[in-house]
């Protein structure tokens, strides 16, 4: 029989310029701090990031499959604006995804999972009475994602996140909306009360609805933020 080798297992790669730079990126576009349709000027971001532009440059090649970026020839790269077509498509799959980890939660939870989602409901209270959007940010992030655990099923929650992810920045931008905070917050309400009661079909329901108003206030941002670009 072999003996087993008792060396340590090596550390992993240490990440290359340009993947430490996409990462950088992709975690300010996801916290909203980049906005859609900001640009992405390589030789202020190779400033930023006290690089040159080949790592810059290559980094938003490496974003742009993600859907977070959008590179366009002698243009260059923005942060992702779909189009009216793709937002739709985009928003339709997240909202059926969610519907389905709303509908599993509510017959799955654990009693202790049920208590944490209504715990970070709560919290986010305070968030929406302060108009602290940053942390309300952050807090939705959570809150969904408690819902994906809740459903117990591991591969929704992947394609759930990855979903989400690529939506990221929109859903992020969008509670900058008039009001969008509270009506977030009543919405996640709904969404929890049917949880709790383990109404499957009134939890998907809600959700879906969430998922529909959110597009709705991000579309009529998206029209704000593409005018002057058509002027």
């Amino acid at each position: 029989m072999p003996r087993r080798s008792t060396s340590p297992t090596p550390p992993p790669p240490r990440p290359t310029r340009a993947e430490a730079i996409a990462a950088s990126l992709a975690e300010d576009i996801v916290a909203g701090r980049l906005k859609p349709g900001t640009p992405l000027d390589e030789v202020g971001l190779a400033r930023a990031h006290g690089s040159s532009r080949t790592p810059v440059r290559e980094a938003l090649r490496q974003l742009a499959p993600t859907g977070l970026v959008q590179v366009a020839p002698r243009r260059g790269a923005v942060v992702a604006i779909p189009d009216a077509t793709q937002l739709a498509e985009m928003f339709l799959v997240m909202a059926e995804l969610e519907a389905m980890a709303a509908a599993l939660a509510a017959l799955a939870m654990t009693p202790e999972e049920r208590r944490g989602l209504e715990r970070q409901h709560a919290a986010m209270a305070a968030m929406v009475r302060a108009g602290d959007v940053a942390a309300y940010r952050a807090a939705n992030v959570a809150f969904h994602h408690l819902l994906y655990l809740g459903a117990h099923n591991g591969y929704l929650g992947e394609l759930a996140t990855a979903t989400r992810r690529r939506l990221a920045p929109f859903r992020a931008a969008q509670l900058e909306a008039p009001d969008r905070l509270r009506r977030s917050h009543a919405e996640h309400g709904a969404i929890l009360t049917a949880i709790q009661r383990g109404d499957a079909a009134g939890a998907a329901a809600m959700i879906r609805t969430h998922i529909g108003l959110t597009e709705q206030t991000w579309a009529t941002m998206a029209e704000a933020l593409r005018r002057p670009s058509a002027a």
